[in-house]
């Protein structure tokens, strides 16, 4: 008996650290799929949209990324239903016609994630890879300062201290780039630095005001993730539709919908629709540590890529500011100490509803990832 009861727990021990080595790994590889995705999808805009020659319309890019994200996500349902088309058919017309109550919830959070979406292409055109990747991270000060407005979410000292040196850092890499613009933005009439920090200013704050609302709509749901991407997808096609032609009707319709598209311009596509995707497979093996790193590190990677990509000019005021931000970003991500009053729980109660790793994931689905919401990013 002794030795069968040895050898079990031998055997259990045994299965614990095999699955702690495959969580580890997983750790590794969601890090670096966040990393990617993060860095990838900014400096890869920018590169596209300052290509000489034809350029494609972003509104297009938008509305065409918002199409294959609900075409994916219909055959991940499918499969989820083994291949049951009826069955698929019947589940989706529930969710979606029947429900439609359920579904007009999405109308207003996929409203300003198409802006979003369109902000990001005119804010990656006018301002350089590295100071919109560190600009964008005020995200995550708008987000904090909704959850506890709507939410009535509570923050931890360190949290404030760290959106406290968040603003800091962005606005000592501002003054930076006031005195000091890259010489690119500064000699081309395509590009307005101005423009770009307006534009990506109004991204944050739409970013976190979506995100908060969506969380909030989101308390005791049922549905997938992939049933929620379909429903967003469908409301972000008609309402980019709408703005394409609001924004560029005539235009495309005389030169087409496809107009300027390169192998380039479809890897920006396909980085749009399928990145926020794969992020929110990813992520439930991440923790906020993690994802905070993640963001941290895509930060390095931009502006050192584009240094060689871009000759973008790094001095001491960017580096502190960009540090300052790498550091706020970090400690935000950072875990609240164990002695959480009970009003505290309660205050942070209303977004709880979900299981922690289910919510993060919708969330990182739902907003885009430029830079690491995600969303998110």
């Amino acid at each position: 008996m002794a030795g069968g009861s040895h050898s079990q727990a031998a055997e259990q021990k045994a299965a614990s650290l095999g699955q702690s080595d495959v969580n580890r790994r997983l750790k590794y590889i969601s890090l670096a799929v966040l990393v990617v995705q993060n860095a990838s999808l900014i400096l890869s805009i920018r590169y596209v949209r300052t290509l000489p020659g034809d350029r494609f319309f972003t509104t297009s890019a938008v509305v065409m990324a918002e199409v294959l994200k609900v075409l994916t996500c219909l055959l991940i349902i499918l499969l989820q239903k083994r291949v049951n088309v009826k069955e698929t058919a019947f589940l989706l017309l529930d969710s979606i016609v029947f429900q439609y109550k359920d579904t007009l919830k999405l109308a207003v959070p996929s409203l300003i994630y198409t802006l979003q979406n369109n902000l990001q292409y005119v804010a990656i055109s006018n301002l350089p890879a590295a100071t919109f990747q560190v600009t964008y991270q005020l995200k995550i000060l708008t987000t904090a300062l909704f959850s506890v407005l709507m939410l009535r979410k509570s923050l931890s000292k360190v949290q404030w201290f760290s959106l406290l040196l968040l603003f800091i850092g962005v606005a000592v890499v501002q003054v930076q780039q006031e005195g000091n613009k890259e010489a690119s933005v500064a000699n081309s009439a395509n590009q307005n630095y101005t423009v770009g920090l307006i534009a990506v200013v109004i991204s944050c704050l739409s970013s976190g005001f979506a995100g908060v609302y969506f969380e909030k709509i989101l308390k005791g749901s049922s549905a997938s993730v992939w049933m929620r991407n379909v429903q967003l997808g469908i409301f972000g096609t008609v309402l980019g539709l709408l703005g394409m032609w609001w924004n560029d009707g005539p235009a495309i319709a005389e030169r087409g919908f496809l107009f300027g598209y390169t192998g380039m311009v479809w890897c920006v596509i396909f980085n749009q629709a399928f990145g926020g995707l794969l992020v929110a497979v990813v992520v439930k093996y991440a923790d906020n540590i993690l994802k905070g790193f993640a963001t941290s590190f895509s930060i390095i990677v931009s502006t050192v890529t584009s240094i060689y990509l871009f000759a973008f000019h790094v001095d001491l005021l960017f580096m502190m500011g960009a540090g300052l931000v790498i550091c706020a970003v970090y400690m935000y991500s950072l875990p609240k100490a164990p002695g959480v009053s009970s009003s505290s729980l309660r205050s942070s109660s209303a977004s709880s509803t979900l299981p922690v790793t289910e919510r993060d994931a919708q969330m990182e689905a739902f907003q885009p990832k430029c830079a690491g919401q995600e969303k998110g990013s």
